[in-house]
């Protein structure tokens, strides 16, 4: 089965590994199937965007057999009208159905479905989750924003430089924007952890949901003809929701390894500008290291671009033109709170943190070795 991805990807394509010690898994062999081969689904449902990852455990870390992702703009309108609009119910409806099919072709024995801000805050939330259950039967787990925080730090902490103290770590979604202030594993020089979930509860020191992103940005200030006085607006508005975690934060010492690392398709947005590509390549943007200038050079470049342009890039689209800014203003003012000259880039999060806790909990790694 083909996997479907949005422009700016976010996928890891079917056949992809990951590995939890942050390089290539080894190949899943016979243990893909068997006493310990449960096939594992994560989706996650955002404002934004509905993601599929389907998965079987390999030495160290999973391999991806299947994988989906699409622009449904669920939460389009909630910050103005309070509930889920009926067209954006369609869509999502529709990606769901997709998701099913997938799962249900792969023949799927282990999953994890989670909804996050869309149907967090929508009044018409429960209501949509029971329709998915009813009509296609998927039952939608609706996480809170600590659990959402946790599961993106799960899914791409293991991009962090293991040698720094701290790490901000952050993931710019549609509706909500989860920071976190990461320590050091306690453990170096240990290689993969089959408890991995533990260790990164141990791992958080302290943590944050803005109630904003991409979407509630965008539909607050505009997202299509954007000047430099409104981008800077839009970047004051959102260091102010993120003052208090800014106070909290810059308590803890940091190293001369501190850096930030970004999951979202800002980042990787900004990532596929900085590298020119023509199309956008997951396998050139996961792990990328880019420092302060680049970073700022690339954000110049999609601020200088008309919305002509960005809908015409190949590292944006139609889909996310109107909203790529809103996300650079939301980065930005995590970089104003939190000056480094390091930057890492990750394709990675919600799901593929799902993922490893699901197979965690199974200790799947653990079996493999008797």
């Amino acid at each position: 089965m083909v996997a479907s991805f949005d422009v700016s990807g976010e996928a890891a394509p079917a056949g992809s590994d990951i590995r939890l010690n942050g390089g290539p898994a080894g190949g899943g062999g016979p243990h893909g199937h068997g006493r310990y081969g449960h096939v594992y689904a994560a989706l996650d449902l955002g404002t934004n965007n509905c993601r599929l990852l389907i998965a079987r455990p390999a030495r160290e870390g999973f391999r991806i057999i299947d994988a989906f992702s699409r622009i449904v703009r669920l939460g389009e309108g909630l910050s103005q009208t309070g509930r889920l609009g009926q067209a954006a119910i369609d869509r999502t409806m529709a990606a769901l159905e997709i998701c099913r099919s997938k799962m249900e072709a792969r023949g799927v024995t282990r999953a994890r479905l989670i909804a996050t801000e869309a149907c967090r805050i929508a009044d018409n939330g429960p209501e949509f989750v029971a329709r998915v259950r009813d009509e296609i039967g998927l039952v939608l787990e609706v996480v809170d924003r600590e659990t959402e925080a946790h599961l993106a730090a799960s899914g791409c902490a293991v991009l962090a430089d293991d040698q720094a103290d701290s790490v901000i770590l952050f993931d710019i979604g549609g509706g909500s924007s989860e920071i976190v202030l990461l320590s050091r594993p306690p453990r170096q020089g240990q290689g993969f952890d089959p408890n991995g979930d533990a260790v990164m509860r141990e791992r958080v020191r302290m943590w944050a949901s803005l109630q904003l992103g991409v979407v509630t940005i965008a539909e607050r200030f505009g997202g299509i003809d954007v000047s430099a006085e409104l981008y800077e607006r839009m970047v004051r508005h959102v260091s102010g929701e993120l003052a208090p975690f800014v106070e909290r934060a810059t308590s803890q010492p940091r190293c001369d390894r501190f850096h930030l690392l970004g999951t979202s398709g800002t980042v990787t947005t900004i990532a596929g500008v900085h590298l020119g590509l023509a199309r956008y390549d997951r396998r050139q943007v996961d792990g990328l290291w880019m420092n302060n200038t680049e970073v700022s050079l690339a954000i110049a470049r999609l601020q200088a671009m008309s919305y002509a342009d960005r809908v015409a890039n190949g590292c944006i689209g139609p889909e996310r033109a109107d909203l790529v800014l809103a996300g650079c203003a939301i980065f930005d003012a995590i970089r104003r709170a939190f000056p480094s000259d390091r930057i890492r880039i990750a394709d990675r999060g919600l799901r593929e943190g799902i993922l490893m806790q699901m197979m965690s909990a199974d200790r799947v790694w653990s079996h493999m070795r008797l």
